[in-house]
């Protein structure tokens, strides 16, 4: 599988975060996903059985889409993930220990941060992308300070608080992609409901 995030980001701007996703839906909201154009999917480990949902994903999606899992906090987490065929690490935290544990298993780290501190440490540590969380703290100028500091290249993405209004404004910022959570999935939504949230958020950019 191609793990270069900037190629995955070019198909399509949108992470879709899962969070709450059953595995008995995961497949089938994957499906929807992908159908609409996204490429991107992270499962929370704070969802039911989300490991094994990261494992269905990944048997079933294939190299259609980057899949792996979102709110790492352990090195354990990182290795069920990769075991179970995820490609994708995603924290909440600037954890420089978690994005090598990631890159030495070949996995494209995404580590969360907040300031400029936190960003250059982790890039150090070899990070692929940086999620600026929670983003709604800041907004769409504390992305463009940090964009006039970071090397050129680095790919960012908010998280927290993105939605179709919002998605403007951060593009306008600088963003290189999104994660969408509960403005793509809420738990009980149907692929169909799915599938229609996506298409509208792709509409926004």
């Amino acid at each position: 599988m191609n793990l270069d995030v900037t190629e995955w980001l070019a198909r399509c701007p949108l992470v879709a975060i899962l969070r709450g996703v059953r595995p008995d839906e995961v497949e089938a909201i994957g499906e929807a996903l992908v159908a609409a154009g996204i490429a991107i999917i992270e499962v929370p480990l704070n969802s039911p059985e989300p490991v094994e949902s990261v494992r269905r994903l990944a048997a079933r999606l294939g190299d259609r889409a980057l899949v792996g899992a979102g709110t790492v906090r352990r090195e354990t987490e990182v290795a069920a993930v990769a075991e179970a065929g995820g490609r994708l690490l995603v924290t909440p935290h600037a954890d420089t220990g978690l994005v090598r544990a990631a890159k030495a298993r070949g996995m494209v780290a995404m580590p969360g941060f907040l300031t400029p501190t936190e960003a250059f440490g982790l890039l150090d540590a070899g990070a692929d992308a940086l999620k600026l969380f929670p983003a709604e703290a800041g907004g769409p100028p504390m992305l463009k300070a940090l964009r006039a500091v970071l090397p050129k290249d680095t790919p960012l993405l908010p998280v927290g608080g993105v939605d179709a209004r919002s998605l403007p404004a951060w593009r306008e910022a600088g963003a290189s992609g999104y994660g969408c959570g509960s403005s793509l999935y809420k738990p009980g939504d149907t692929p169909e409901q799915v599938g229609a949230k996506a298409a509208a958020l792709l509409a926004a950019l």
